[in-house]
């Protein structure tokens, strides 16, 4: 049984390797399918969300501070990028300077507001975070002669490697560049939870007094979880500026992107990378895929009226919703939880042993 348990134990360890080979194998699987049956080019949009997600459960997941405002960062990394690569500009940098520079001013933002906010846990926090995400919404708004307002920038250049330019006509070369970035972010977060730091990290999440105690200092780690997790989700913001070949306007990085980024991380796990992965393709697949296909199979088939409940893609945020309530009554941990928030959660399950009070 032990062995059994072990070897469950690493697999687990192992899920977010399977995941990724998954999402490498699934072009090849469309390749057989019929068309109405093919998803990898919907997948893409799944891997700059598992990048927010990822950036979010750094701050969240392993530190133990409630983060509503992601949105904001994700916005700054957006509109970084297309400043620094937009030909109206004069920075005119390419894909790759750009999107570093683009993770360097989330970081220098998130150490901003981390810095007033190192006391607060909690309620207090999440507020603060809330109304961070509401002003950086507003400014870009406000300040339209440097982010030309709710029109956005545009149009930005194709990414290139190599001299290869990665054009949106063909999504393929997209596909396996949006993955490899995401594989480079697993394995930073992999050896960031693993290291001396994470650990430091994890400390405060379970117990800030105690590990003050033991000579950690809570207010540095606390101020390094926000600047990791900034510029993760900045780098998130970048690419999907980069996907869409615009910054968007300051309306898409609202407070619905911040919860959506919550639900990723609660519905896969808090403080877990696979379970990050698998919550992004959970919640996003589902908006992206599912709705996408069944919006398509009604107008098809003449069912989708005038009436805005008519279309499936109407009601996602009341299922991202309901979806949460779900899982905090019955699965609070996640569907691949870490196995120390489980051990938090169910640490009063286990039956009393014989014998015992």
């Amino acid at each position: 049984m032990g062995g059994a348990a072990e070897r469950l134990s690493g697999w687990r360890a192992q899920t977010h390797w399977v995941l990724l080979a998954l999402a490498a194998f699934l072009p090849v699987l469309d390749l057989v399918l019929p068309k109405e049956f093919q998803i990898a080019d919907l997948v893409r949009p799944i891997f700059i969300f598992a990048i927010l997600g990822m950036g979010l459960n750094v701050v969240t997941g392993f530190t133990g501070l409630l983060n509503l405002g992601v949105a904001a960062f994700m916005a700054i990394g957006a509109y970084s990028y297309a400043i620094l690569t937009c030909d109206i500009y004069p920075f005119q940098l390419g894909f790759w300077t750009a999107l570093i520079l683009a993770a360097a001013a989330g970081a220098g933002a998130g150490v901003v507001l981390g810095l007033p906010t190192l006391r607060l846990r909690g309620d207090y926090l999440a507020i603060v975070t809330l109304g961070f995400g509401e002003m950086m919404q507003d400014s870009l708004k406000n300040l339209d002669v440097i982010t030309k307002g709710t029109q956005g920038i545009n149009p930005l250049p194709a990414p290139t490697l190599f001299g290869y330019a990665f054009v949106p006509e063909q999504p393929l070369p997209w596909y396996y560049l949006l993955l490899a970035i995401l594989t480079v972010v697993v394995v930073l977060t992999r050896n960031l939870e693993t290291s001396r730091v994470g650990r430091t990290l994890i400390s405060i999440r379970e117990d800030e007094l105690a590990a003050s105690c033991m000579g950690i200092d809570p207010m540095k780690a606390k101020l390094l979880a926000f600047a990791v997790g900034a510029a993760m989700c900045s780098s998130a913001g970048a690419l999907w500026g980069a996907y869409l070949g615009s910054s968007g306007e300051p309306g898409n990085y609202d407070f619905q992107v911040s919860i959506l980024a919550l639900c990723i991380v609660i519905v896969g796990g808090m403080g877990s990378i696979s379970g990050v992965l698998l919550g992004a393709f959970v919640m996003m697949g589902f908006n992206s895929i599912f709705l996408s296909k069944l919006s398509d199979f009604l107008t098809q088939k003449g069912m989708i009226g005038e009436s805005v409940f008519s279309a499936p893609v109407n009601w996602k945020y009341m299922i991202f919703g309901l979806a949460l309530i779900i899982m905090m009554r019955y699965r609070p941990e996640g569907l691949l939880p870490s196995r120390q928030v489980k051990a938090e959660l169910h640490h009063g399950d286990a039956a009393p042993a014989k014998g015992d009070c």
